[in-house]
């Protein structure tokens, strides 16, 4: 894969909340895009801390941020989904609607764990779609980590109250040379 990795800001703050974005750098040298608006929140008074450490990721070259400018394909899809989606669509986040329209007319990948606000148009649009579970079982595959260490990672995220899906980070064991992902119902 080389396509651009699109960040909503709950999949990128997952990793910024434990310091861990040198992992998405690892995986993903080239290709992470942080929307202009996921930038914004990432402003907000109380978590300008994660806001240095992206800044730190731009100023290196890791990361390149990716605005939306009026009347593109970009901007017509992100106004649609911020204030007058179609009928049986619901109104998303700036961050999630600016990381979904650079996705689809980028022919990226949209990273994001908000699953329930945008599985509708990750489909409708066909996007690709990472999660954070789906970043860390890379890092395992590729041995940039280790099991344990995916489990400490996923942990410090859930302490830090990014909302992963899953209460644990769990893999079984080697089958026909591919590592598969437990999804034994334990929620968070």
């Amino acid at each position: 894969l080389t396509e651009p990795l699109f960040f909503d800001n709950d999949c990128l703050s997952a990793f910024l909340w434990v310091g861990y974005e040198n992992l998405l750098v690892k995986l993903y040298p080239g290709r992470i895009m942080i929307p202009g608006h996921v930038y914004l929140e990432l402003s907000s008074p109380g978590v300008d801390h994660l806001r240095k450490r992206v800044d730190l990721l731009l100023s290196s070259g890791d990361a390149v941020q990716k605005s939306i400018e009026t009347a593109t394909k970009e901007y017509i899809i992100y106004r649609k989904l911020t204030s007058a989606p179609d009928a049986g669509h619901k109104i998303i986040g700036k961050g999630e609607a600016a990381a979904i329209a650079l996705a689809k007319c980028n022919d990226g990948i949209l990273a994001s764990n908000n699953l329930k606000d945008i599985a509708d148009y990750v489909k409708c649009y066909g996007l690709k779609h990472l999660t954070t579970g789906d970043i860390l079982k890379e890092a395992l595959e590729r041995s940039f980590i280790s099991e344990a260490e995916g489990n400490l990672i996923w942990s410090k995220m859930l302490a830090k109250r990014r909302k992963l899906g899953f209460l644990f980070f769990r893999f079984s064991c080697r089958q026909l040379g591919k590592l598969q992902r437990l999804r034994c119902g334990e929620f968070a």
